[in-house]
């Protein structure tokens, strides 16, 4: 028995090798990835993105969720990332947990997945 598992292995990793042996779905990640796929690979995928993430994306930082957040979303979209101390109306408090927090955003150009209609304010999850 060990030995028919070793030849197995070794057949899978012969096969995995010469390409024969992938994944189904590694094909169909390369038919069907659209924008927003394309997006969440880059760095939209691990920092809060100015112009296109919701108001919920900001319940993880303190003091920000809903109404810095709101604010946010209301004066995007922003050119680079600093631009988001300029917003109008900005309290001391709120100016202050911006700038601490500036590396945790990114600004990639809006996008129509993820700015249609009011879904930025409203996504739905309930």
């Amino acid at each position: 028995m060990k030995r028919l598992v070793s030849v197995l292995a070794a057949l899978v990793l012969f096969l995995g090798g010469l390409g024969l042996f992938t994944h189904p779905s590694a094909a169909a990640d390369a038919i069907y990835r659209n924008e927003t796929d394309t997006k969440l690979n880059t760095e939209f995928g691990q920092k809060l993105d100015l112009n296109n993430s919701d108001v919920r994306d900001f319940r993880d930082l303190r003091g920000f969720y809903p109404g810095l957040a709101g604010k946010i979303v209301t004066y995007s979209p922003f050119k680079k990332v600093e631009d988001v101390l300029t917003m109008p109306g900005l309290s001391a408090k709120q100016l202050k947990r911006l700038e601490d927090n500036l590396d945790k955003f990114t600004v990639t150009p809006p996008s129509d997945v993820f700015n249609e209609e009011a879904n930025r304010f409203n996504i739905g999850v309930y």
